[in-house]
C-alpha cells in the first residue's frame, strides 16, 4: 500500500476533477502490475495496473488508494474491470465518499465473491486524497497558503522590491509545490506588483498550472504575462460584479464572477466555484490581503512558510493584511507538522490545530 500511496502521489496538481489514485497488483508475492490515474487517455489507475498485468491479474492481490469507482464516468467503473481481471483480494486505504460510490465499488467486489479489506493505511490514504474528499464533502478545494517572509515577518521593502527574500533552493521546491496542486491562486495586487507567470520551472516536467488571480475589478495590466498566455494555458479571473471581462475572455482567459463582502470577493464563494470547476487543490501565493482573507474565513488547509535569512524592517510590507483581531483568543491557530532548512532559509509546514 506505502507504494500505491507513492504512485498515486505522482499524479497530484494532473488530474483534476478526478483524484489520484495509485494502484499495485501483486500475484505470488510480486509485483505484476502498477499503475496511477491517466491524464491523457483518462484510465483508472486499476485499469492501467490491470493492463500492465495482463492474465496475471487472475487470483491476484490488488492494493489500492481509493475504493474502486462503481459507475460510468469518463470511463466504466473499475469495480466491473476487477471481477473480470478475476482478482482475488481488494485491499483498500480509503472510502470514496462520492454519492456514485460510497461503498457501492466495494459491493460489486463482494457479490462477485472478491475478498475485500479497509482502512489499510488509512490516514495516509485520507491525506493523499484530502483534495478530492473535500471536494466531495464541503464543496470546497484542499488550500496551501505559502508564504515567503523575512525573518521580521516581512515579504517586501516599503518601495516593494520583494525578489528574492528566498534563495533558489527554497525557489525550486515552491516549483514542485505548485507541481502538487491544480491551481495557482493570486490576488491582483501581486498580479500588478510582479507579473508573475505561475508556472511550474526547473524541474523537467511539462504541467499546464492553472492561474488563478482575484481580482475584484479587473484592474489588471492588460501587457501582463497573464493575459499574453491566455489562450495558450489556463488563465482563470474571479472577479466582481462591477468588472469588465470582455478583454479577457476575448483574449481566451476564463472568468468567473464571485460574490462580494466587505473587504473584497467572498473567499468561500471564490474557492467554492474553484471546485466547481473541477479544481481540488489550490496553493495560494498571496498577497497580504487575499492571504488574510482566506486566513478570517478559516480556509488554510496548510501553511507552508518559507523563512529567508534577511531583515526588512517595521516599513517593509507586512507578510498577512488586517485580520481584524482584538484578542489573541481568536487568533488562527496552527500545529507545526515539518520543519527543514532549505540552502539558507527555512520550510515550516503548519496545519490548523
Amino acid at each position: 500500500m506505502a507504494l500505491a500511496l507513492s504512485l498515486g502521489r505522482r499524479g497530484l496538481g494532473h488530474v483534476w476533477p478526478w483524484p489520484s489514485v495509485g494502484c499495485v497488483i501483486v500475484r505470488d508475492g510480486r509485483i505484476v502490475g502498477r499503475g496511477v490515474s491517466d491524464r491523457v487517455t483518462k484510465r483508472h489507475a486499476e485499469v492501467v495496473a490491470l493492463d500492465q498485468a495482463g492474465d496475471a491479474a487472475r487470483g491476484a492481490t490488488v492494493y489500492v488508494t481509493l475504493e474502486p469507482c462503481a459507475h460510468h464516468g469518463t470511463t466504466p467503473p473499475c469495480a466491473d474491470a476487477l471481477v473480470r481481471a478475476g482478482v482475488a483480494r481488494v485491499v483498500c486505504a480509503c472510502d470514496d465518499p462520492n454519492p456514485l460510490v460510497a461503498g457501492k465499488g466495494y459491493a460489486i467486489l463482494r457479490d462477485a465473491g472478491i475478498t475485500v479489506e479497509t482502512g489499510v493505511m488509512a490516514e495516509a490514504g485520507t491525506r493523499a486524497h484530502e483534495g478530492f474528499l473535500k471536494v466531495q464533502t464541503q464543496g470546497l478545494p484542499f488550500v496551501t497558503l505559502k508564504l515567503a517572509l523575512s525573518v521580521d515577518g516581512r515579504i517586501a521593502t516599503a518601495a516593494g522590491d520583494s525578489q528574492w527574500i528566498t534563495g533558489p533552493e527554497a525557489r525550486r521546491v515552491v516549483h514542485g509545490m505548485r507541481a502538487r496542486h491544480d491551481a495557482v491562486l493570486i490576488g491582483g495586487g501581486t498580479a500588478r506588483a510582479d507579473d508573475p507567470s505561475l508556472d511550474v520551472r526547473g524541474l523537467g516536467l511539462v504541467h499546464r498550472t492553472v492561474r488563478v488571480v482575484a481580482s475584484r475589478g479587473l484592474d489588471l495590466p492588460r501587457d501582463s504575462k497573464l493575459m499574453r498566455m491566455a489562450g495558450r494555458l489556463p488563465v482563470w479571473l474571479m472577479h466582481g460584479a462591477g468588472a469588465d471581462p470582455a478583454p479577457w475572455t476575448a483574449a481566451g482567459a476564463t472568468t468567473l464572477r464571485c460574490e462580494e463582502d466587505a473587504s473584497g470577493l467572498d473567499p468561500r464563494d471564490l474557492l467554492s466555484r474553484l471546485a466547481g470547476a473541477g479544481i481540488t487543490r489550490v496553493f495560494c501565493e498571496g498577497g497580504g490581503q487575499l492571504a488574510a482573507s482566506i486566513l478570517r474565513a478559516g480556509l488554510v488547509d496548510e501553511l507552508a512558510v518559507f523563512t529567508g535569512g534577511v531583515a526588512l524592517g517595521h516599513d517593509g510590507r507586512s507578510g498577512l493584511g488586517p485580520l481584524g483581531l482584538d484578542r489573541l483568543a481568536d487568533a488562527p491557530r496552527f500545529t507545526l507538522c515539518e520543519s527543514h532548512r532549505i540552502g539558507n532559509d527555512m520550510l515550516q509546514v503548519w496545519r490548523p490545530v
